[in-house]
């Protein structure tokens, strides 16, 4: 992806300064594998992870190192772009986008959702329409997940994009309601959830490779590589336990690669309702 000298977006918050502590735990601590899911599967809405305790905040010197400026600047790159992107597309369905903040942090920050840790990975939080991102897990998606490239980074980001979009066009709260409802079906919902997410990722994809000389040959097969290597099967095995779909919760690798796709081949929102989809 060509993104040097390119517009970054001005709606970033840089927090790595500030050191954020939990002064205790409400209902108890986060499990493993709650972190573990966060952490593989880039979430969407954390409220039910975490914590609401009360937190410390101080502000100290931050000094980043030479990758997480080029991080810095691509993620704000890859953020303008999504700007670009949904700016247009909801002018086309006749509304307006309203564009999110992409908060920098570095260990663990207070969101509108509440504490989180690095370790729960990138996230976006309804709340106060804002992404979370410690730059630090772009090591973790190349080293541990073998997610090579710069693409894989974008895919990061316009994926939690993705989440805001649900929640403009009033995806979420929906989902949230019929998983209240319906608990039993409340892993099914987050599956349809994350893939249409993954979907919108793919849009972004597709409409950012129509703004001049941008995308480089083989920037949407790094996205789709990494969506083959946050699949629920995949990761699963990877931990040497069965694959079990009744426990998906944002679908298998086939799945995720399969509606990044959709999105990418013709750049259409009416291509990602995973909802109406029989057969995801």
């Amino acid at each position: 992806m060509r993104w040097e000298g390119r517009r970054q977006s001005e709606n970033i918050e840089d927090r790595r300064g500030m050191r954020v502590s939990r002064g205790g735990l409400v209902g108890g601590g986060i499990g493993t594998l709650a972190i573990a899911l966060l952490v593989y599967f880039l979430g969407g809405d954390p409220t039910a992870v975490l914590q609401q305790a009360p937190v410390e905040t101080t502000n100290e010197p931050y000094e980043e190192s030479p990758n997480e400026a080029e991080w810095r600047q691509f993620t704000a790159v890859a953020l303008a772009d999504t700007e670009d992107v949904w700016n247009a597309l909801f002018k086309e369905m006749g509304g307006e986008y309203r564009e999110p903040t992409l908060v920098l942090f570095n260990g663990a920050v207070d969101s509108g959702c509440g504490f989180a840790e690095a370790a729960m990975g990138p996230f976006y939080c309804p709340q106060d329409e804002k992404l979370y991102i410690d730059l630090a897990f772009f090591d973790q998606l190349q080293e541990q997940l073998h997610a090579s490239g710069d693409f894989p980074r974008a895919y990061v980001v316009a994926h939690e994009v993705g989440h805001h979009v649900q929640n403009l066009l009033g995806i979420a709260n929906q989902v949230s309601g019929l998983q209240q409802r319906d608990p039993d079906a409340a892993n099914q919902l987050s599956v349809r959830l994350e893939l249409q997410a993954d979907c919108f990722a793919g849009i972004y994809a597709n409409r950012v490779g129509k703004y001049g000389d941008v995308l480089q040959a083989g920037d949407a097969q790094e996205a789709i590589d990494a969506a083959a290597a946050i699949g629920d099967d995949t990761l699963q095995r990877s931990q040497g336990r069965a694959v079990v779909p009744d426990s998906f919760t944002h679908g298998s690798s086939e799945q995720r690669m399969r509606w990044f796709s959709a999105g990418f081949k013709r750049g259409s929102v009416d291509d990602c309702d995973t909802f109406k989809a029989a057969d995801l």
